[in-house]
């Protein structure tokens, strides 16, 4: 009974963990007359034990009970989805008598109970009793289709930053827009190269935590596809409106007239995908040589310090006070400095802020409360296809441990020696049976 599954105990094996959980003397009652094998005892609630048939009448043994069958139910709520009732509910009935009185209403036709419906606080028990997920698969080859979203997202951003650039209104028609910030803060043309030099410090550390992070392949899968999702979004955005120039200091002239030798020979298009690789390769950088323009609702460099700093207090301990705190001045002087630089409206980096950490926080509570995807599972596909897709294996929240990098390094060697074992084994049993075969045709 140790090793098998709540779901195929019998009468004995229920009468067993009756009896290991100090409930000897309600065996004849609930194995011997109403036969409660491990099916019937996950769906027992408190009230049944209270309630006819039962009608048990000692109150402390009804709670001993209860007590004992929460933590069964805790235990083992993959095996209630399995049999199609939501654990969460199963929870809350095996203990309404906590929730309150309105918590829970129950209809009764004779002494069957054939409908219960629920009035409850948002409860969402995790899988395992301290939240922590109880099975965490690297799934590697997720994380390369992430990151292949990734890519394929951000060439469409390059292109589609080509196209804005081109179609940015006329500085002369169109001055810059009224701006609390921009107006009273004067241009500091050095500030846009430290908001990029902040970001590369803030994708340093995110580095070292993933080089250090024990389920570093579910954090890059993660980071990829949210960070890829954000971007199309901004490629909405950037196309539906143009926004005109912030700063008078910007040079927005048409990258490539209808005039010019490189649109003769290569036609729109073509001189367009080249423009776009030049973005792509420099990461939209201008410490790269990047500049552009229209690409201003929303902020990408914001996009890209908010993402990398929730990332990092997310999955670094909570007592390194000290690093969460350095990697928030660093997010909020990496905006400061883009505002300082006149290089985006206060509109584009609060919209960017805010859609980037919605969107993270939105991901990181479906996929800690896997309760919630489950009760609406038709819901999540359509509407976070993604999500349901990276996140199907997991089960619960991702625990911040951490190994040396070495032990995934030793790890693919380990699996590429076996590999090449094997190969070499066949290749040998391969040229033997040639030589077996060859022998036998020469006599």
């Amino acid at each position: 009974m140790a090793t098998a599954s709540v779901l195929d105990w019998t009468v004995d094996d229920v009468a067993i963990w009756l009896r290991g959980n100090g409930h000897e003397q309600y065996i004849n009652l609930l194995c011997e007359n109403h036969r409660i094998d491990g099916k019937a005892l996950l769906l027992l609630a408190e009230t049944d034990f209270r309630t006819a048939p039962l009608n048990i009448q000692v109150l402390g043994d009804v709670k001993r009970l209860s007590l004992s069958l929460r933590r069964l139910q805790l235990e083992n709520q993959q095996a209630l989805i399995s049999l199609g009732y939501d654990p969460v509910s199963m929870l809350h009935l095996s203990n309404s008598s906590y929730l309150g009185p309105n918590s829970v209403m129950m209809h009764y036709y004779g002494s069957q109970r054939n409908e219960v419906s629920f009035d409850h606080h948002h409860y969402t028990p995790p899988l395992s009793e301290d939240g922590r997920a109880s099975k965490l698969r690297p799934e590697i080859w997720k994380a390369l289709i992430s990151l292949g979203y990734l890519f394929v997202v951000t060439w469409i951003t390059a292109f589609v930053m080509v196209i804005v650039h081109d179609r940015v209104p006329d500085m002369k028609k169109y001055p810059p827009l009224p701006d609390i910030f921009l107006d009273n803060v004067p241009h500091i043309p050095w500030a846009f190269h430290m908001c990029e030099l902040t970001g590369t410090l803030l994708l340093f550390i995110w580095l070292i935590v993933l080089m250090f992070h024990k389920h570093r392949f579910i954090l890059l899968r993660r980071f990829f596809a949210l960070s890829g999702t954000v971007f199309l979004l901004r490629c909405v955005t950037m196309l539906i409106t143009s926004l005109s120039v912030p700063g008078t200091h910007l040079q927005c002239n048409p990258r490539v007239g209808k005039d010019s030798d490189e649109w003769k020979k290569h036609g729109e298009l073509w001189a367009k995908i080249q423009h776009a690789y030049i973005i792509w390769r420099g990461a939209g950088m201008s410490i790269q040589g990047v500049r552009t323009c229209g690409d201003y609702m929303f902020s990408g460099h914001t996009v890209a310090l908010t993402m990398l700093n929730f990332f990092i207090t997310e999955y670094t301990p909570r007592h390194l006070y000290f690093v969460h705190t350095f990697t928030w001045l660093l997010n909020m002087f990496g905006i400061f400095f883009i505002l300082s630089a006149h290089e985006h409206y206060s509109i584009d980096v609060f919209v960017a802020f805010y859609i980037t950490s919605r969107l993270f926080l939105y991901y990181h509570t479906l996929a800690n409360n896997q309760a919630l995807m489950q009760r609406d599972s038709n819901r999540t596909r359509i509407w976070f296809p993604l999500f349901s897709f990276f996140e199907s294996s997991v089960d619960g929240i991702v625990p911040n441990e951490y190994e040396s990098p070495l032990i995934p390094l030793r790890k693919l060697f380990m699996w590429l020696r076996e590999r090449l074992g094997k190969l070499v084994s066949l290749t040998v049993q391969e040229s033997h049976s040639r030589l077996r075969h060859s022998d036998s045709k020469n006599k």
